[in-house]
């Protein structure tokens, strides 16, 4: 039985480019970057070139790329570094969809006085810029708004946040694990400040993201020890991570607009078929400002966590939404904030593709989900 890999939001196969340019870091060449000697020389000039490569795909700087261990420590950063800001206020505005990530962060720190405004969103779980704007006030330091939702795809309005943040003088994060490397974009026309991925969401390996740091912007460490990552992430780095990650990017870059073209026509064949053969099927996020590769469907009267078995009984892997939150009996608190009733979130099935997928795959994916459903209706 052949495997059918849909679940590309929870993690992706590596490249095997990336892993063919990880291993001579992995052998021969193991020098500790901080290093003066030769050996050392080598991982330095990986690292410098990786940070070019990640820098590239958002239209940065390299000087404003700093690696860490994944895209959660470099939400807990962002946010985090916020609280430093205290000269000005001490609130940040977010969303009731984001991840986890930034959601538990900002739980944190209103233990710790911080006071967090969480924005509804609307039943396709977009935020609106105005209401954005008017959650902002003199003691606002920090805006955090996702630049694409993990469960439900659908993608924020970016740059029109972006553009009211800077008015206002407010730093602007936005968390894009599963945007970077998927759909364009462009930090200094977005007017984004900070910016959080992960590698492993693109094809490279897990273990190691970035946060994209404005020039200028003065935010403290959330890792404290030595110099590494000009003095705001210490820790020695890891380099073939890192020289994944970079490769990775470099891949992302060149074939973008391709594979999103691509994987849409995937995702739109699934929607379809979905949608038309299968009584009870609800859409959930944004049916066009979604991202290229993701389907999320709540179906009536089909448990997902059972859906979720039987597919994998027939070699085919998908998810009910957020990795992160797998196992819990809760609702998705996405779904819920979208208005979803709770009987039916539990009925939830997300499918993220790849360009490694076929039209075989989606096809034998979907009759596998109406052969399932018809079991489940029928019990």
């Amino acid at each position: 039985m052949d495997l059918i890999y849909l679940d590309n939001a929870a993690t992706t196969r590596m490249e095997p480019e990336v892993l063919e340019a990880m291993l001579p870091y992995l052998k021969d060449q193991y020098g500790n970057p901080s290093a003066i000697y030769s050996l050392a020389a080598k991982s330095r000039s990986a690292v410098d070139l990786a940070r070019r490569q990640a820098a590239a795909l958002i239209h940065a700087d390299p000087s404003e790329i700093f690696f860490t261990s994944g895209g959660s420590e470099a939400d807990n950063w962002a946010l985090e570094a916020a609280e430093a800001c205290a000269k000005r206020g001490s609130h940040i505005v977010t969303t009731k969809v984001e991840h986890h990530a930034v959601l538990n962060t900002c739980r944190y720190l209103e233990e710790r006085g911080v006071k967090v405004t969480y924005l509804n969103v609307d039943e396709n779980g977009l935020v609106d810029p105005a209401d954005v704007e008017a959650a902002i006030t003199d003691q606002t330091v920090l805006v955090s708004v996702m630049t694409a939702n993990n469960e439900i795809g659908t993608i924020e309005p970016i740059a029109e946040i972006g553009s009211i943040c800077r008015k206002h003088g407010v730093f602007f994060h936005t968390d894009a694990v599963q945007a970077f490397g998927h759909i364009p974009i462009d930090v200094k026309e977005m007017k984004i400040d900070l910016l959080s991925a992960s590698a492993h969401k693109l094809g490279g390996p897990k273990g190691v993201g970035l946060l994209y740091i404005k020039k200028g912007l003065k935010i403290r460490s959330l890792i404290r020890g030595g110099a590494q990552e000009r003095g705001r992430r210490a820790g020695t780095e890891n380099v073939p991570g890192i020289v994944g990650f970079g490769r990775a990017c470099k891949i992302a870059a060149g074939t973008l607009e391709e594979r999103a073209r691509y994987e849409r026509k995937l995702r739109d064949l699934a929607i379809g078929r979905l949608e038309g053969e299968i009584s009870g099927v609800t859409l959930s996020g944004d049916r066009t400002r979604r991202l290229p590769n993701n389907i999320h469907v709540c179906i009536k009267g089909a448990e997902g966590q059972v859906m979720l078995i039987l597919l994998d009984q027939r070699g085919i892997c998908a998810s009910g939404g957020s990795a992160c939150t797998s196992g819990s009996l809760d609702p998705s608190h996405v779904l819920t904030a979208i208005g979803v009733p709770e009987d039916l979130a539990t009925c939830s099935i997300r499918l993220t593709l790849s360009h490694e997928n076929t039209e075989t795959d989606i096809n034998q994916a979907v009759d596998a989900i109406k052969e399932i459903v018809l079991q489940l209706r029928e019990n």
